[in-house]
């Protein structure tokens, strides 16, 4: 919040666009609210496009017009084995921050489903040289071109593959236990140890209640989001559909 302030602070006095690093929703969350307080009404968010999770903060003066410092880049893997050995969401970002990037300067890391083993990735431009350097992820070799926004859209903006599972109550541990398909033991440990938020805030009570509609965060695992609740099985148990991101 304190760097929202700054930086706003900074395009008064200079009346010059601002722009920050890549910041997640919670981040962006607090950016809101810190620059209503200030009473700026010159901000937005922009991630390169429509659907975008990980945005910069824009600070843009009346009359000073800047596009965002965002490159987009295709990631190419080629390695051995099947579709099934292809690298994951995880091995990306492991590579790239491997090239001693921070996250900050990276956005959303987009796996195209229709070809595995091609990511597409929104980065700051300044980083770009860094990332062109990239030649492996996890065990597989890999090649980095830039590419247009249009490429991570058509993927964000894909409907979501819905799964459907059973739980005994709406509990958080039960739900995540399902989401997660681990234990409720391994689900009430991930929140003791502080990996679990829910809609951004982060959870420490594995009875807490969930909701229709609550986006689970668990750091290490992924992002998932409940999406109905429905009727009741012949066991009793609810039943629950969900997506991952």
């Amino acid at each position: 919040m304190r760097r929202a302030e700054d930086l706003f602070g900074a395009a008064q006095k200079h009346w010059s666009a601002r722009w920050s690093h890549f910041l997640s929703d919670r981040e962006q969350l607090l950016c809101a609210a810190a620059l209503g307080r200030c009473g700026c009404a010159w901000h937005c968010f922009e991630g390169g496009y429509p659907g975008a999770e990980r945005r910069l903060l824009g600070i843009l003066p009346p009359g000073e017009e800047q596009p965002p410092p965002i490159a987009f880049l295709q990631i190419d893997c080629r390695w051995d084995g099947g579709p099934a050995n292809a690298p994951a969401h995880k091995d990306y970002l492991g590579a790239l921050t491997g090239l001693s990037l921070q996250r900050e300067a990276l956005g959303d890391i987009l796996l195209d489903d229709a070809a595995p083993g091609r990511a597409y990735l929104a980065a700051l431009e300044s980083a770009v040289p860094v990332i062109e350097q990239l030649c492996e992820v996890g065990h597989a070799s890999a090649h980095v071109e830039r590419c247009e926004a249009v490429a991570l859209g058509a993927i964000a903006n894909k409907p979501r593959a819905l799964q459907t599972a059973t739980v005994a109550s709406l509990r958080l541990d039960a739900v995540l236990a399902a989401m997660l398909k681990v234990s409720r033991g391994t689900a009430a440990e991930l929140i003791r140890g502080g990996r679990v938020e829910i809609n951004h805030v982060p959870a420490t009570a594995a009875h807490s209640e969930v909701y229709e509609d609550d986006l689970f965060t668990v750091r290490g695992y992924g992002r998932w989001r409940l999406q109905s609740l429905g009727g009741k099985s012949r066991k009793d148990r609810l039943f629950i559909q969900f997506f991952q991101y």
